[in-house]
């Protein structure tokens, strides 16, 4: 794991290295993410989006990170979809790092750090994640963390022209 990876709460400032490698890696990500409109690879639509991210993170719906090494934005891993409640307190792991920072051990390293957040910071009980069924890096970064596969979710997102298959994945926190 690189020591140098760390994670932060994502800032309005993030917005336009967060357009840039999404721009350039747009290829490289179609497998994986659903189709996204052009102001999506923008620096003005990656400031709107993470408004709409900073607002669910008042809310505590959400805890939006960016991922770092040596102080460089390189991707993004967020806490989605929390669910606080003392009979839930659960969140779903999202994460992606930039084509020109992969296979270096920053997406392990980050996914680590979040879940520390999680336990830590947000007092959650179980840390939820899903993959495309083909992607393998994606699924050992799980794994590597702890997440054991739990089910699949079949036709559950829209990818690269059709209706894709998900792995589900989770992990228990505090163990």
């Amino acid at each position: 794991m690189p020591s140098s990876t760390r994670i932060r709460l994502i800032e309005p400032a993030d917005a336009a290295p967060i357009a840039a490698h999404r721009v350039r890696d747009v290829e490289a990500f179609r497998p994986w993410e659903p189709a996204q409109p052009a102001d999506f690879f923008t620096p003005r639509g990656q400031a709107e989006r993470i408004d709409g991210l900073l607002a669910g993170y008042r809310a505590g719906t959400v805890w939006p990170g960016v991922v770092l090494a040596d102080d460089e934005v390189i991707g993004q891993v967020t806490v989605g979809g929390i669910l606080p409640q003392p009979h839930l307190r659960r969140g779903s792991v999202g994460y992606w790092i930039a084509g020109v920072a992969q296979n270096q051990g920053h997406a392990g390293h980050a996914v680590g750090l979040v879940l520390r957040v999680m336990t830590d910071e947000l007092g959650l009980h179980r840390a939820e994640a899903s993959t495309n069924l083909e992607n393998l890096p994606s699924q050992r970064v799980l794994r590597r963390n702890g997440f054991s596969p739990y089910g699949v979710a079949h036709s559950a997102i829209f990818l690269d022209g059709s209706w894709r298959d998900g792995l589900l994945w989770e992990r228990i926190l505090g163990d």
